[in-house]
């Protein structure tokens, strides 16, 4: 069915930073339209946790929470307030705590779909500000046209839909970023992320466990029941070896893998994989169209930030729409998106770089590199500011900003 009359914003894809995009600018009182091509995956309380989780930081669980959705996700999630990081080969070690920034948690462990279930659920009641959402799901796009004085779309069954501006957030393979010919650059890591959760024979503390191995790193973060989700970068080949595993040898390995730094792994969920990679949409603007979350950027897993960056996305394309608002600027235009480009890109693309970065130097296990890592993490733990600022970094937070520094 039609909707009558000019949305402000059609909206392409419900995940994470989608979802959040249309209800944080229904809030801000914008007219809204979201497109989804798959219907949401069930997610019930009592069933197993997923094995995709994120690290949330205090910005993005801030807008989570202004957004109404907070309580639904608190229900199950781990917070740490504890970060601990070492390189297998030298010696070094880096602690955060989050009592010595006087914070409550650096983060929070979540399971990605239990997000998307509370965003979802919330775009189903029609969001939870004055503007209003249009959900259509499930639902593609069959044309598109970018026009100088708005955005058309003509959806599979039939539907138009013409609004002001179009968010493109339709994941790493967006089907609209390649409709509006915009290229990406990066690389295949040539690693698979293994996920599973565990138990362990000590309790995780409160702590995020990250290790520094040859092949890749290893982290071990807490859930709110007790157990770690564990995320190994390795190899192709050699996480294709650590999936064939029987589980008495899997978790002999994985507690070996991290020093049995929280004693031996007693129990391990079935294991699943995800390739690595590093994407940098080119540009973040095209017309009357914006990339948002990892239709933009796709970053390594490392620091656990992807999500952090998408819903860093919404904040600030909700500021820069709602100030063009204001002032009676049509939000559309290319001087009010392109404030939006210029905020995020940088950005984006500081941290994918730096975590690039930091993957290529802790990969080798040359020996006169690893001696410089570890003294660089040992120089890094003495020295207040530089690990205040690595703190930033690790919890997901935009260095210096949030602390008002």
């Amino acid at each position: 069915m039609s909707r009558r009359g000019l949305l402000d914003a059609i909206v392409v894809g419900a995940g994470a930073a989608g979802g959040a995009m249309a209800l944080a600018l229904a809030r801000a009182g914008l007219d809204v339209a979201i497109i989804e091509a798959k219907p949401p995956r069930s997610w019930q309380p009592e069933g197993e946790m997923d094995l995709r989780v994120v690290a949330l930081a205090p910005d993005a669980r801030a807008l989570l929470a202004g957004l109404g959705v907070w309580p639904s996700i608190a229900r199950r999630v781990g917070p740490y307030r504890h970060m601990r990081v070492w390189d297998a080969v030298a010696p070094g070690e880096l602690h955060f705590d989050a009592a010595e920034r006087g914070e409550a948690a650096l983060g929070w462990i979540v399971e990605n779909m239990l997000i998307q279930h509370a965003l979802f659920e919330a775009l189903a009641a029609n969001g939870v500000g004055p503007g209003r959402i249009d959900v259509h799901c499930p639902a593609r796009i069959a044309e598109l046209d970018n026009g100088e004085d708005a955005v058309r779309v003509e959806l599979e069954d039939g539907t138009r839909l013409t609004a002001r501006l179009l968010v493109a957030a339709d994941g790493a393979d967006s089907a609209v970023r390649q409709r509006l010919g915009i290229e990406v650059d990066g690389r295949e890591y040539g690693q698979r992320g293994v996920v599973a959760h565990v138990a362990t024979a000590r309790p995780h503390q409160g702590t995020a466990w990250q290790r520094f191995l040859p092949g890749g790193p290893l982290a071990f973060l807490p859930l709110g029941d007790g157990r770690c989700s564990v995320v190994w970068s390795l190899p192709d080949a050699e996480a294709a070896r650590v999936l064939a595993l029987d589980d008495a040898a899997f978790r002999a390995e994985l507690g070996a893998a991290l020093d049995f730094r929280l004693g031996e792994v007693t129990a391990a969920t079935p294991r699943a994989a995800f390739p690595l990679r590093l994407r940098l949409a080119e540009r973040y603007l095209h017309g009357r169209c914006v990339l948002a979350g990892d239709a933009a950027h796709v970053v390594h897993p490392l620091a656990g930030q992807g999500m952090n960056l998408g819903l860093r996305d919404v904040t600030c394309l909700r500021g820069v729409l709602a100030a063009a608002r204001a002032r009676g600027s049509d939000i559309g235009a290319r001087h009010v998106l392109r404030r939006y480009e210029r905020e995020r890109r940088s950005e984006a693309t500081l941290a994918a770089r730096a975590f690039d970065l930091i993957e290529r130097g802790f990969a080798p296990p040359f020996v006169p590199l690893a001696a410089v890592r570890g003294a660089a993490l040992a120089a890094a733990g003495a020295i207040a500011p530089i690990r205040h600022l690595l703190a930033d970094v690790a919890a997901g937070r935009p260095p210096g900003r949030l602390a008002g520094r």
